[in-house]
């Protein structure tokens, strides 16, 4: 299972431009499994980080992968080729895999993979009332 899909990458940068990058045989769409090979090189390297601090697979993928993971296979699609915008985003991956894999940085799940306890909900407490009729003194 890779960390992001396909549609992940069109929403993110265009169905145009997946496409361009996908369709070697210039059939006009994308390439499934060209981007799918993309993707799972990206999880491949993801992994290599994380395996140093959680157990894998993750039972949750933390939304953060999801962003790493396609611009990782974008900058793969691009092979030799790539505009100097997605090698900077490869590099600010590389170096947020960097720092999640030292512990700087949180993914958000604990050390087994799995999702963080939440309540669900808002919690709301009122300090008390600042001002009342008996502690108003004829002004109310």
């Amino acid at each position: 299972m890779t960390y992001a899909a396909v549609t992940d990458l069109v929403e993110r940068f265009g169905e145009e431009e997946i496409i361009q990058l996908t369709d070697r045989s210039h059939t006009g769409s994308i390439d499934g499994a060209v981007a799918e090979r993309a993707l799972g090189d990206a999880t491949a390297e993801i992994d290599g980080y994380l395996a140093a601090r959680y157990v894998l697979p993750l039972e949750h993928t933390p939304v953060v992968l999801v962003r790493l993971c396609a611009d990782l296979a974008r900058y793969y699609l691009y092979d030799d080729h790539a505009p100097e915008q997605v090698s900077e985003r490869r590099k600010a991956a590389v170096e947020t895999l960097r720092r999640l894999s030292a512990g700087q940085v949180a993914l958000g799940v604990s050390e087994q993979g799995d999702a963080p306890e939440t309540a669900d909900g808002a919690e709301m407490d009122g300090g008390g009332r600042v001002w009342g009729r008996t502690d108003s003194k004829g002004f109310i």
